[in-house]
């Protein structure tokens, strides 16, 4: 279960055991917006290095690639046996997912060792979601906001419902694709963390399950949000308990409600989210 993802940047080596050390779900070694141009080679040196220092840790650390012919250099580098995930910067179709598979399979240690993880920062993404949600390899998918509301024009307000439209598509694009539901977009200011908690409440109300950080200081936070409460877990592990003993035989709740398919289907979802 990824409930969260702490961005590093990848030219800031002294951070990466640390943030392997902390609270996130998922480290996610950033070679791309967080890296000014000048040291894109050397951070890419950096990242690789470190990756071959450390052993392979389930899920949890996952690299941000340039788009473009630098990201093809940056998948050569850090397609390693540390790294569960790359995460396409910037993905506009499924053919630049493509081309990533190719890259990966030349260089992974093992055939479909790593997953894709494409970022949606534009109009044209958002809308083709469903097609790339489809392509090789994708493990979930992820929004970005920034660079989308400056091209669509979009100004968010306190309760962020000017990107409702936007979030619910790469949610429903996810599931209609049957794959993890997606990674949201980071909250830029960190200080306010009664905001992020409210902003991330509300992204998993829409069928979010993890979101990405910028700052530890988020992470209990996020964490928080996306960890089922001890008795929704025990309510739900009783009702498929309950249905499975009954064997196509009519169920009902503790209330007395009578318990469709739908229902179990949440139950069994929640239960594998808490694992």
């Amino acid at each position: 279960m990824v409930r969260s993802a702490l961005y590093v940047p990848g030219n800031r080596p002294e951070l990466f055991d640390k943030a392997l050390g902390g609270m996130a779900d998922v480290v996610l070694l950033d070679l791309e917006d967080s890296v000014p141009p000048r040291e894109k080679d050397s951070a890419r040196a950096a990242v690789a290095d470190w990756l071959r220092t450390v052993s392979p840790s389930g899920q949890r650390i996952w690299v941000r690639v340039n788009p473009g012919p630098l990201g093809e250099q940056d998948l050569a580098a850090v397609a390693l046996s540390a790294v569960a995930a790359v995460c396409l910067a910037k993905t506009e179709s499924a053919d630049q997912i493509d081309t990533a598979d190719a890259l990966l399979r030349a260089h992974e240690p093992y055939p479909g060792a790593i997953r894709v993880c494409p970022l949606l920062e534009s109009a044209a993404a958002v809308l083709d979601a469903r097609t790339i949600a489809a392509a090789p390899r994708v493990a979930r998918l992820q929004l970005g906001e920034a660079d989308l509301c400056a091209e669509v024009g979009i100004t968010p307000g306190a309760d962020e419902l000017e990107l409702l439209a936007l979030r619910t598509q790469v949610v429903l694009a996810s599931a209609a694709a049957g794959i993890e539901p997606p990674l949201a977009p980071v909250r830029t200011d960190f200080r306010d963390l009664t905001a992020l908690r409210r902003s991330t409440e509300a992204l998993a109300r829409i069928g979010f399950r993890g979101r990405a950080c910028i700052h530890p200081a988020q992470l209990p936070v996020v964490n928080a949000v996306f960890t089922p409460d001890a008795a929704d877990v025990d309510r739900a592990r009783a009702l498929v308990a309950r249905f499975d003993a009954a064997d196509g035989g009519v169920v009902l709740d503790d209330a007395g409600r009578m318990v469709d398919l739908a229902v179990i289907r949440r139950a069994r979802r929640l239960l594998g989210s808490h694992h």
